[in-house]
């Protein structure tokens, strides 16, 4: 299926990003000044006094608060209750953006006016010029994209309440009759692309992608866990799919009545033994090292985003890729699509992302670090005196991005934490830190989402001396219930051995993961637990096979997208902590004290 054209001639493409990062500052003074001229008589704006006509920067620094979500929300659920006066943009709102919502349990709504989605495709006619310099033929080839859509809801004001990312995929196809983009010549047909049914939508983009195999070039989810979690699939499914190849047929499991039509009449025509031969030879056995590689032979990279807690899963796409390089190309968000990976072929750990000046205003709220770890400070609130312009922010600092957008958002804390690592040209370049409301806390110590995978890379390493078992996927709990409060890991686990000869060696490596998970932590929760013990030892909880999957289901059937579903790092959401817990079969805890020096 080939989509409209996204992409610009690249010499234009490189020329436009010359242009806005030689300008940052400029830019950015251009782009406050056009919001805040179309939005100068909206409500938001006048409730702090900003003068009308005013696009002056400081002035409007002076005025206009920083604001977190819950700030925003009266406002916003008065869109969502049908009040469609000027409240936060002159523009009227075409749809709500829902964030996952994985995290707290229930999803942000972000207003968004019919102009947001052409500005997300304009992400792209910079980002596929850009890559095409670094592989070459993709313009010959098709894409290989997995790509989903939630369902939507009305609100009682008639608005669509939408994931993002089903929006745009949606998009794909609602541009009428425009030329086509070899960049974007997908695999996979828009009747599979616009399955709710998340088993019929995978199992028809894998079999469309088995028959054009030769041609792929590129294999993409918009995270890593997406692509992780297809990759499960076909494992679970290979043989279905090969008897489908095989004798020309299609399973009755796809009942989508649109999807069904489709698949026979032009994907499932005639038998192919020697496809499904292939196929299935490459599935059947235990080592599926560069299975990706064995059946797309043609694939030049994975496009997935790999920051913050995605990047767990970079050896298993190693693993499953046999070396084909991963490129993290863009940081989007549901508050805008707002930065791009000038540098595809990086080592997928260092991508950093720069912010693209014209596609908002952007402000940094500086947090309290300290260079030492054994020095860092036990008071590390946010410091919210002075924020930064983006031209002014520091190599080696963290920072919190805040955004004004043309859509009615000012000011607005988006919760990601980024560090500068260096300028192109004159716009800063960010490496992905963490999501900043993402932490475990039982006492006066605040762990990271980052400190918290780093811990676990280190649990990784212990396991491998033991060869046989290996962490499919995690997540924390802050307990306070018990006295002292601890942290929970809940873990599930897979292996290559029998049960019982695991089980037999499992309480001691699990022990000895959980100290490896405390003598991670920082110089504050090391303190907390041996000096001053207000912190208890900290529990794994070892899950059954499947919980995560049902975690990720539980998601979905609430409104979360496949393609937008993230594994909480930290879950405070009541339904999931019982479903965890439903799932527990072994407790460890650490059987004795972290290092920590005064």
């Amino acid at each position: 299926m080939c989509i409209h054209q996204e992409n610009g001639d690249t010499n234009n493409a490189l020329q436009f990003i010359e242009d806005v990062t030689s300008r940052c500052n400029e830019v950015q003074s251009r782009v406050l000044a056009e919001i805040l001229s179309q939005n100068s008589e909206v409500e938001y704006l006048k409730r702090y006094g900003l003068p009308k006509g005013c696009v002056d920067r400081e002035t409007f620094k002076s005025k206009v608060p920083v604001a977190m979500y819950e700030d925003l929300k009266p406002d916003i659920q008065r869109v969502v209750n049908g009040d469609f006066s000027p409240i936060l943009c002159a523009r009227p709102f075409s749809q709500l953006f829902s964030s996952s919502g994985t995290s707290g349990g229930e999803p942000n709504l972000i207003p968004a006016t019919d102009q947001e989605i052409p500005r997300r495709h304009q992400q792209y006619k910079v980002l596929l010029p850009l890559v095409s310099q670094c592989f070459q033929g993709l313009e010959n080839g098709k894409v290989l994209s997995f790509l989903f859509i939630r369902d939507e809801t009305k609100t009682q004001g008639g608005l669509m309440a939408v994931g993002c990312l089903t929006s745009y995929n949606k998009s794909l196809y609602d541009l009428g009759n425009t030329p086509c983009d070899p960049y974007n010549n997908f695999t996979g047909p828009k009747e599979a692309i616009l399955c709710l049914d998340n088993f019929q939508s995978i199992y028809t983009q894998l079999l469309c992608g088995f028959y054009q195999r030769n041609e792929v070039v590129r294999v993409d989810a918009h995270f890593a866990s997406t692509l992780v979690v297809v990759i499960h699939f076909l494992r679970d499914h290979y043989s279905e799919l090969c008897d489908d190849i095989s004798s020309g047929t299609l399973s009755t499991k796809i009942s989508d009545t649109g999807l069904r039509a489709h698949m026979v009449e032009h994907v499932v025509k005639r038998p192919e033994p020697e496809l499904a031969k292939l196929v299935y030879n490459a599935c059947k056995g235990e080592n599926w090292e560069g299975i990706l590689k064995k059946i797309w032979p043609n694939i030049k990279y994975l496009d997935v985003i790999v920051t913050g807690s995605m990047a767990q899963y970079i050896p298993v796409l190693n693993h499953y890729s046999g070396g084909v390089p991963i490129v993290s190309l863009k940081y989007t968000c549901s508050e805008g699509a707002f930065g791009i990976n000038l540098n595809p072929l990086c080592d997928p750990y260092e991508v950093s992302y720069t912010l693209i000046p014209n596609m908002a205003y952007f402000e940094f709220l500086p947090l309290n670090t300290s260079s030492s770890d054994n020095e860092q400070s036990l008071d590390n609130e946010q410091s919210s005196d002075q924020l930064v312009d983006l031209a002014d922010v520091k190599v080696g600092h963290e920072y919190e991005l805040v955004v004004t957008t043309y859509d009615g958002l000012y000011r607005l804390r988006v919760e990601d934490v980024l560090s500068p690592t260096g300028f192109y040209n004159s716009a800063p370049q960010f490496k992905f830190v963490r999501r900043n409301n993402v932490l475990l806390s039982v006492h006066a110590e605040k762990t990271t989402e980052s400190e918290l995978q780093n811990a676990m890379e280190k649990v990784y390493d212990v396991l491998q001396n033991f060869g046989t078992i290996r962490v499919v996927d995690y997540t924390s709990y802050a307990d306070v219930k018990t006295i002292p409060g601890h942290y929970v890991i809940y873990c599930e686990l897979s292996t290559t051995t029998s049960d019982a000869t695991t089980k037999l060696g499992l309480d001691d490596v699990m022990e000895k993961c959980c100290l490896t998970i405390e003598n991670s932590m920082s110089y504050v929760y090391r303190y907390y637990r041996v000096h001053n013990p207000a912190i208890g030892p900290l529990e794994i909880r070892v899950v059954k096979k499947g919980t995560f999957d049902k975690m990720r289901d539980f998601a979905i059937s609430r409104g979360a997208s496949l393609g937008q579903y993230k594994v909480p790092r930290c879950v405070k959401f009541i339904p999931l902590l019982e479903l965890l817990n439903h799932g527990v079969i072994s407790t460890h805890f650490s059987p004795s004290l972290p290092q920590c020096s005064l």
